[in-house]
């Protein structure tokens, strides 16, 4: 497939709202470097953005590459220091860094599990763990290391109905092309008081207001929505689902990759690589930085957000 050939296509809010539609930015693909340009709007109803027109569901594998990796891999950590500083930096990094509902074991899964690191996690910890995973090769990793991974997108899989005690999706959200679709899915799927725990980015953050199409987790043309607790709070409820919670991440790499777009653009290619590299040479900065990140938190301003939601008994 080539760029000539992607095909692009208009949908309305989701959520079932009226036409009633605003510009608010036009984008295009900086994590690959892909062509096309790409509008978001925001729903003059309800509020939630979305990437509109966008890649058809039988077109969007042209942005998603064989070397797609648009987050950080904690890897970097691997180098020099104590394991406590790695552990701390990694932290402000990791895009699972966050903690799930206490809960008692049960079954389990991951909705996008890449090679199955975070299902070896649970499963240490006694879960009945299963992924799905749109790459085929990330899942044939999973299934290498033991877990029971399904291949294909959340909507191509059928599962049991009232067979999950905790669903996990990590980052995965914003590239549906039906949300709502997707979280049904998931709520049919779950038991009566089962946790869906995700991790998406969050748009109403200080960091979009300050980068806009600079912002690294706008993702053009990959992530189709971007959420605010505010949106994310309404298409939960508009599935079943009941929001019990949102945690606002203290993570600081999408700041700094966006950081790094600006200088960027603004003609500081070295400055910007220096921003956008290894954590571990730059621990003083995040030192230093850390309580800004901790505070933008406390009012729900950093760039990703975990939402806690259960489904009612």
């Amino acid at each position: 497939m080539t760029n000539s050939t992607v095909e692009l296509e208009s949908k309305p809010c989701p959520l079932g709202c009226s036409p009633a539609d605003e510009k608010v930015l036009t984008g295009y693909d900086r994590i690959n470097d892909l062509p096309g340009e790409f509008d978001v709007v925001r729903c003059g109803n309800c509020g939630l953005l979305r990437t509109n027109p966008r890649p058809t569901p039988a077109s969007i594998g042209f942005y998603y590459p064989d070397d797609y990796s648009p987050y950080l891999d904690t890897r970097v950590m691997s180098g020099s220091g104590s394991g406590g500083l790695k552990h701390w930096i990694k932290s402000l990094l990791d895009t699972k860094a966050q903690l799930i509902p206490k809960l008692q074991p049960g079954e389990m899964l991951e909705v996008g599990c890449a090679s199955g690191n975070y299902l070896h996690k649970m499963a240490s910890q006694g879960w009945q763990v299963k992924g799905i995973e749109f790459s085929p090769q990330a899942a044939a990793s999973a299934r290498e290391a033991g877990y029971q991974v399904y291949t294909g997108s959340l909507e191509s899989i059928n599962l049991e109905s009232s067979e999950l005690d905790l669903i996990t999706g990590w980052m995965v959200l914003e590239h549906l092309h039906d949300p709502l679709k997707g979280v049904k899915k998931l709520h049919d799927w779950a038991k009566p008081g089962a946790y869906l725990v995700l991790s998406v980015p969050n748009a109403g953050s200080i960091e979009f207001k300050l980068f806009l199409s600079r912002w690294y987790a706008l993702h053009l043309p990959n992530h189709l929505y971007h959420f605010t607790p505010k949106t994310m709070t309404k298409l939960l409820q508009q599935a079943g689902w009941q929001v019990e919670s949102i945690h606002h991440q203290r993570v600081l790499s999408s700041f700094f990759s966006s950081l790094g777009y600006l200088l960027q653009d603004r003609g500081w290619p070295r400055l910007a690589r220096w921003v956008v590299g290894r954590p571990s040479d730059k621990v003083r900065l995040y030192q230093l930085l850390y309580p800004f990140a901790w505070l933008a938190a406390i009012f729900g301003q950093t760039g990703r957000m975990t939402v806690w939601a259960k489904k009612p008994h």
